[in-house]
């Protein structure tokens, strides 16, 4: 009999960590993840999880406390969002420098000024060259599938990797929805006994971690961890093919999901919780007779580039929403990426959703009318700008 239960997107993820039997948890509250992490606490309390819960005094620490405790051979699990991953900078470049496994759940957030709490994706999109691999899940049943899945990615042995999963403010963390929650031995004959190899405080075996790299080889290191990514997309793919079998959801090939694109010219491109609303434009219109596609990119970093091209092969126009400005550009990050190696297509920027600005289907309607009938090549377009 099926486990369902009606919760938030912080709620999967705590129990996304709790399945997969988390060692160290580092917790530091700011809105809107501190759910996730009181949820955690309360497992730890119960004697629900076994984990050692560490409360620290910022972002800064637990994110150390995490690149510490993975050092030692625990698995280890965090989560923040907006401005404290700003403030865990300076060590998440530390996490996948030194090749610690660590998970982290991001509740995307817009950074401030001016304050605000609510959803964009500008907070991830910034950490994006810190070698960290970024996975953005669409609803909270998704939330809790890649959490599960990105402590086996993070700890295969090829990849040895930090995770995070991005999941949108209030919109996923703050929304309840059903979601399955798989029995924890199910879990954990999935993702296994994380079996440290390169990091692990052993007296009898004394190794120095996170060392200098002069010249003579910081290259190499910054090297070897693209080469990490590049291995990731084959291990993504197929530890979700593995999940998919065991667990019966499947979304995509674990790095894009494609929706109704086959018969589509014009098809949309973006990340997260805007691909639901996505969604029920294109059933709409495609019950009057129009067919518009979507491609989901659920795997940021690594970029399945090659995924992409083959995806779009068919396709004339390409809209890429983005909930993110590279501002002196005029671009979001999503285009910046894509478009280069889509030089065949018409390709629009669109700029959407920021601060938590309301992205509804009147506004995807007017971006694939736009696209298809307005709009110049590469041009960039706010959608919701007020005059």
């Amino acid at each position: 009999m099926q486990n369902v239960k009606v919760i938030t997107g912080t709620s999967a993820a705590a129990e996304a960590a709790k399945l997969a039997d988390v060692d160290v948890i580092a917790a530091y509250p700011i809105t809107p993840q501190t759910t996730s992490v009181e949820k955690l606490a309360e497992f730890v309390a119960n004697g629900e999880l076994n984990a050692e819960y560490i409360k620290v005094e910022s972002e800064h620490s637990a994110i150390s406390a995490c690149v510490g405790a993975s050092a030692t051979g625990a698995r280890t699990f965090t989560a923040t969002s907006s401005q404290g991953l700003a403030l865990m900078h300076e060590i998440l470049f530390a996490a996948a420098g030194m090749r610690m496994p660590i998970v982290m759940m991001n509740a995307n957030r817009a950074l401030s000024a001016p304050i605000n709490i609510w959803n964009d994706q500008q907070d991830s999109i910034s950490q994006r060259d810190t070698g960290w691999i970024q996975l953005y899940a669409e609803n909270n049943q998704e939330t809790l599938d890649l959490i599960i899945q990105a402590f086996k990615i993070a700890e295969n042995e090829n990849v040895l990797l930090p995770v995070m999963v991005n999941l949108d403010g209030f919109i996923l963390t703050h929304t309840v929805e059903p979601v399955e929650i798989p029995e924890k031995e199910k879990v954990l004959n999935f993702v296994g006994q994380y079996e440290p190899k390169h990091a692990y405080l052993r007296p009898e075996k004394p190794m120095t971690q996170g060392a200098l790299g002069d010249p003579e080889w910081y290259m190499e290191t910054r090297y070897d961890v693209q080469k990490a990514q590049d291995v990731a997309l084959n291990v993504i793919k197929d530890i979700h093919d593995k999940f998919a079998e065991k667990f019966g959801r499947a979304y995509g090939n674990g790095l894009i999901e494609s929706y109704n694109i086959e018969n589509a010219e014009t098809v949309l491109i973006t990340m997260g919780s805007l691909c639901g609303t996505i969604k029920d434009v294109i059933d709409e219109l495609k019950a009057e007779g129009k067919e518009y596609g979507l491609l989901k990119i659920i795997s940021y970093r690594p970029l399945p580039t090659e995924e992409i091209k083959e995806a779009l092969k068919g396709a004339k126009n390409v809209a890429i929403l983005d909930k993110d400005i590279s501002l002196g550009l005029d671009k979001g990050a999503l285009f910046t990426d894509i478009a280069p190696f889509l030089k065949d297509k018409k390709t629009v920027n669109y700029i959407v959703g920021l601060g938590g600005r309301d992205i509804r289907k009147a506004n995807i309607k007017e971006i694939i009318e736009h696209t298809e009938n307005e709009a110049k090549d590469t041009e960039t377009k706010w959608i919701g700008l007020k005059e």
